[in-house]
Formats: C-alpha cells, sequence, structure tokens
C-alpha cells in the first residue's frame, strides 16, 4: 500500500507544492497529488498549477493572510525555478499558447 509520502515522492511535486492543489481545488491530499502528477507531465499543466498558487495567492490577500499570502508567493518562485516551462518568458521558445486573462 502507497503511503501519502510515497506519493508525494513519486508525483514531482513538493509537499507545499501538492498542499497549495488541495487548497485551490479542495481535494483530499492523495487526489491533489495524483492530479499534480498528471499536470506536471506537460508545460500546459504546470500553467495551470502555476495559476493554481497565483489564485490562492489572491484569496490570501482578498482575507488579508499576510503570512500566507507570502509562504504562497514564495513557493510560486520556487515553482517557477524548478519547473521553467512554465515561465511566461519561456512561452515563445516552447511555442505554448498564451494565456487567456492573465
Amino acid at each position: 500500500m502507497l503511503t501519502l509520502e510515497d506519493c508525494l515522492a513519486l508525483c514531482g511535486l513538493s509537499e507545499e507544492e501538492v498542499l497549495a492543489i488541495v487548497e485551490h481545488e479542495h481535494i483530499p491530499e492523495i487526489a491533489a497529488a495524483e492530479l499534480g502528477n498528471y499536470l506536471v507531465q506537460t508545460a500546459a499543466g504546470e500553467l495551470r498549477i502555476k495559476a493554481m498558487i497565483r489564485d490562492d495567492i489572491a484569496a490570501a490577500a482578498a482575507r488579508g493572510d499576510r503570512n500566507r499570502e507570502l509562504a504562497l508567493r514564495l513557493l510560486l518562485r520556487n515553482f517557477v525555478l524548478n519547473h521553467p516551462r512554465c515561465e511566461e518568458r519561456h512561452r515563445r521558445e516552447l511555442r505554448l499558447p498564451e494565456r487567456r486573462g492573465a
């Protein structure tokens, strides 16, 4: 039987990134690890995770939770560093479609 730690190790995301998916999607950690594993396989999926983290930042700011907002901003920075396909300035090089509403 796989544990949560096993799933986190296999999904290609950090625990904090998976928890951001949990927060955004309101799903259990195991399901978020599975969703994250699926999304991280493509540049479009990485962009979706990035958008989730950005949404979580906006939600934390809206409720005045400055500590959570700053933690999520750091998480976003680290996510972009570890997943360069989701960096906006590289989209043209990778021939990715532009995000609408960004």
